[in-house]
């Protein structure tokens, strides 16, 4: 599968999906952005169950600040619609490919039920302070 290009208009419902995708936020300018390109559509081909998606941040600013991306290429891996990472610089092939096994052996049932439990540890917190405060 090729690479697809991603927009404010189809982000959400490609990032939001069921399976992973992987986001490269890059700008023609970009030297590093030209060098993990031909990485990025080759890992494209040999994983064809994953989407592989480009945001060109220089066309999709609001995508880009939504994100908070000030670097680039900055690469995202979603699971499920939820972020498992995010982070500024080129890849090299192979750290690609093991990124990816990564995010494949990911227990999503366990990440779900961590997020599930932040609101909780969250309130917990904010109700210890709160106590501290006024004890």
């Amino acid at each position: 599968m090729a690479t697809i290009e991603l927009t404010t208009e189809n982000f959400d419902q490609t990032a939001n999906a069921d399976g992973i995708v992987l986001v490269d936020f890059w700008a023609a300018w970009c030297g590093p952005c030209r060098t993990f390109a031909p990485i990025f559509e080759k890992a494209s081909e040999r994983h064809q169950d994953i989407v592989f998606g480009k945001v060109d941040t220089e066309e999709q600013q609001e995508l880009a600040s939504t994100f908070g991306i000030t670097s680039i290429p900055t690469l995202m891996a979603v699971r499920d619609g939820v972020v498992l990472y995010a982070q500024p610089g080129a890849l090299p092939e192979q750290a690609l490919e093991e990124l990816i096994a990564k995010v494949r052996d990911v227990d999503m049932d366990e990440v779900r039920r961590q997020i599930a439990e932040q609101p909780e540890q969250a309130q917990q917190t904010e109700q210890t302070e709160q106590t501290e405060q006024t004890g």
